[in-house]
């Protein structure tokens, strides 16, 4: 079969939920960071494609670098990472199913986002700021002026856009796992991913490393660091747990459910 239909794929994520709370804390903060990491490498190469575009290019050169933004989820699901944007389907799915406890998914989400954050910043500071590819020119200018636009939406607004940011990302996940093979899951993955992008979309983790890309420029602050990670968190909680994880598992997986 060359396909998943959805309620094989509410199955295989369900699984994939259940094993990924039983990982170590060393499995979970390795993977982790290089889950943070792959996203900030997939916005770098974005920024860098942007801000070499022609201005009167406009959104189109928007486009260009949402094409290329996909790098990072399908380096994260194809070559190995935790990600917490698409632990937020997965896990809950496991916990819906009644396969895990909510302890262990507070547990698993506790330790990939502290593990993406060190990702996301170790790329934010080694190859953006060390290397200066984030803080020449028009490089520097593009970083500046997307960071801005992430900390400078209100409380609710970033809450908001974070729902549709990880409502296409989860779904970019779903997808992948639909195919078998790796050029199906890369197409699965790269359109609802460079959607989010061109849409502008708050994802939590991709903020953790151009919001410091940033501050170590000298321009935003770690205070608007908080203030965003905050509801773009929340935000990506609902839009991955609650617009697929639960849509889905009501309808796929409610009625295949087993107690712990």
């Amino acid at each position: 079969m060359p396909f998943n239909k959805p309620a094989e794929i509410a199955n295989i994520a369900i699984d994939i939920g259940e094993e990924k709370v039983k990982s170590t804390i060393q499995k979970m903060i390795v993977l982790g960071f290089l889950g943070g990491a792959f996203i900030a490498l997939g916005f770098l190469l974005d920024i860098r494609v942007m801000a070499a575009m022609p201005a009167e290019w406009g959104s189109f050169a928007t486009l260009i670098g949402a094409a290329v933004f996909p790098l990072g989820l399908i380096l994260v699901l194809l070559a190995g990472a935790e990600l917490i944007t698409g632990n937020m389907m997965t896990v809950p799915l496991a916990l819906f199913s009644r396969k895990i406890k909510f302890s262990q998914l507070v547990y698993n989400w506790f330790w990939v986002t502290l593990a993406n954050l060190v990702g996301a910043l170790f790329v934010a500071f080694a190859f953006g700021h060390y290397l200066g590819l984030t803080e020449t020119g028009v490089f520097l200018e593009k970083t500046i002026a997307i960071a801005d636009a992430k900390t400078g939406d209100s409380f609710l607004k970033t809450f908001v856009s974070a729902i549709g940011c990880n409502w296409l990302v989860c779904l970019a996940c779903w997808l992948s796992f639909g195919s078998n093979d790796f050029v199906g899951k890369i197409l699965g993955i790269w359109f609802p991913v460079m959607a989010f992008v061109t849409l502008g979309f708050q994802h939590v983790v991709a903020n953790m490393f151009v919001i410091p890309a940033s501050i170590f420029a000298g321009h935003s602050t770690w205070m608007q660091l908080l203030e965003n990670v905050i509801p773009a968190f929340l935000g990506n909680v609902v839009g991955g747990a609650v617009f697929v994880g639960a849509i889905y598992y009501v309808a796929y997986a409610k009625k295949k459910t087993s107690k712990i």
